[in-house]
């Protein structure tokens, strides 16, 4: 295997540089799709890859930002990347350190003048995070045909109003051939996506960097508590109907149950409540709130779901309310390709770290990019396990590692896939 290894000042300061645009007062990063900031980091990215790689740039429909390197066979390119828009008040890390890893792997293959028979692939995707429009994962779920163009034309920014067609009009892309961005089977050979883990796993084992052998699965309900509203002063609390104080309860047994199953992938939360009518002196007549298991397990999910009905059946009975219950997300785990895996395990091994066996507990690009091509995932770890907030943060000694595992990777599946 060639010794060449990445320049980690350059990559530093690309990470800083990215970083300026939608930079807040507080050091967390406003990079929403469409928005002015968004704009900027895509004329950068669009203008390092032109210049530093002097690659193909290709925007699609969906406005996914492909560079293109050529290999000296025709085979589907190597592709690496990740997304480069970021949550309100994000982090610098989140997303882009995957694209500028990819840009700086690409780089020193072309300085050290190594001819690699695939050709590579660096991909910025559109919209990954949760953003105004409501519609996550938007370039990755569009690129396999897991969302329809009715989806994305009716779409509108909840904030301002704008059609999500024209913002994509805006960034170079066109909502009404969204079908030319889709991908098929057989157009990579394979897909790497390097992502800091946002969680603490690596962190609490003082390890640098995991490959992600499978990726959760999530499960939601949207759930309405309906009990019965009175007078807060005037009714006795023997003859309560309290939605709220139901939904309480039903949080805690959750957290009971969740708690109970001891595994570090396995986790449950209630992030979203709505009380009604919402006044100081009435009890509450109806709960919304949104339930949410996130497991790479099937079976487990299942336990956990059979274990909360029977909860939820018992407060019923207790305090005289009815819960309808309303499945909005069966998502199942999804396991990362083997070959890829092994291929960055070994190159993990070869710069002296140990191997752990990572679950991903977020969602990523990679989970809808497994039905395109062999695609895996590699973690790198997270300070404290801060993601989501201007405190992310990750070492660049860390940093470096992950490049040069990718970059191994690379070189290793160059050889290794048709």
């Amino acid at each position: 295997m060639n010794g060449f290894i990445i320049n980690k000042e350059r990559l530093e300061q690309r990470i800083k540089d990215l970083s300026l645009f939608g930079m807040n007062q507080v050091g967390g990063i406003d990079r929403s799709i469409g928005s002015e900031a968004d704009k900027k980091a895509r004329k950068w990215l669009i203008d390092l890859f032109e210049e530093q790689l002097k690659a193909k740039v290709k925007i699609d429909p969906i406005a996914n930002i492909w560079a293109n390197v050529d290999g000296s066979e025709s085979l589907a390119p190597i592709t690496i990347g990740s997304h480069h828009d970021a949550v309100p008040s994000g982090g610098k890390f989140d997303g882009a350190l995957g694209v500028l890893l990819g840009v700086e792997v690409v780089e020193r293959i072309i300085e050290e003048g190594y001819e690699l028979r695939h050709p590579l692939q660096i991909v910025s995707f559109s919209a990954e995070e949760p953003n105004p429009f409501n519609l996550s994962t938007l370039g990755s779920r569009i690129s396999t045909g897991k969302i329809s163009k009715e989806e994305v034309k009716k779409a509108v920014n909840k904030d301002n109003g704008i059609l999500l067609s024209d913002a994509l009009a805006e960034i170079g892309g066109n909502a009404d051939i969204l079908e030319d961005a889709r991908l098929k089977p057989g157009d990579m050979s394979a897909f790497i996506e390097c992502h800091i883990e946002q969680g603490r796993i690596l962190f609490d084992r003082k390890l640098s960097v995991a490959a992600v052998k499978k990726v959760t699965g999530i499960y939601r309900e949207e759930i309405t508590v309906l009990g019965e509203a009175n007078h807060a002063g005037t009714t006795l609390m023997k003859y309560r109907h309290d939605s709220l104080l139901a939904a309480s309860e039903a949080c805690l047994e959750l957290e009971k149950i969740i708690v109970e199953i001891n595994r570090n992938d396995v986790v449950g939360t209630v992030g979203k409540l709505n009380v009604y009518p919402n006044s100081a002196n009435i009890i509450p007549a109806s709960i919304e709130f949104i339930l949410e298991i996130r497991t790479p397990s099937t079976e487990i999910k299942n336990e956990i779901i059979e274990k909360f009905s029977l909860s939820f059946k018992a407060i019923e009975e207790k305090r005289g309310v009815k819960f309808d219950r309303k499945i909005i997300l069966n998502q199942a785990e999804v396991n990362m390709d083997e070959t890829v895996v092994k291929a960055l395990e070994a190159s993990i091994e070869e710069i002296s770290e140990p191997l752990v066996d990572m679950v991903s507990m977020a969602g990523h690009d990679s989970v809808h990019m497994t039905d395109i091509c062999k695609t895996a995932m590699l973690f790198v770890q997270s300070i404290d396990g801060k993601s989501h907030c201007a405190d992310e943060n990750t070492k660049m000694d860390d940093i470096e590692k992950a490049g040069n595992v990718l970059l191994r990777t690379i070189l290793k599946l160059d050889k290794e896939l048709d």
